[in-house]
């Protein structure tokens, strides 16, 4: 067997492997790359690999994310870019509502210039 089809073995024998990966922390590549330095027993698993229960869900899975994502949510953070959003959408709100034909027919009637006279004469 070669050292890929034993990596294979090796990752589904070890399904929590599949966590990191939907997290981003890790990559199938980064995986094999340990694997291949270091090969199925040693301590450069342990992080990988869940010391408690194996019987989590993935509905168990799901709320631990959310449970974390929630907790590195910044509220001022997104308070200030509402207040930005709201203020930018108040300025274009106010440049459309003007007419902007309405200076030019306050002012009168254009009148073209000739085209023979020049600003100075």
């Amino acid at each position: 067997m070669d050292k890929k089809e034993e990596f294979k073995r090796f990752a589904s024998l070890h399904p929590e492997l599949i966590s990191h990966i939907k997290n981003g922390n890790m990559s199938w590549q980064k995986f094999y790359e340990i694997y291949d330095i270091y090969g199925d027993n040693n301590e450069a698993w342990r992080e990988y690999f869940t010391t408690g229960s194996t019987n989590n869900t993935s509905s168990d899975l799901g709320l631990n994310q959310i449970t974390k994502m929630v907790k590195n949510i910044d509220v001022d953070s997104i308070q200030k870019h509402i207040n930005t959003a709201q203020k930018a959408l108040g300025f274009i709100s106010e440049l459309t509502s003007k007419n902007p034909t309405s200076n030019l027919t306050s002012s009168g009637p254009l009148n073209p210039r000739p085209l023979n006279k020049f600003f100075e004469d």
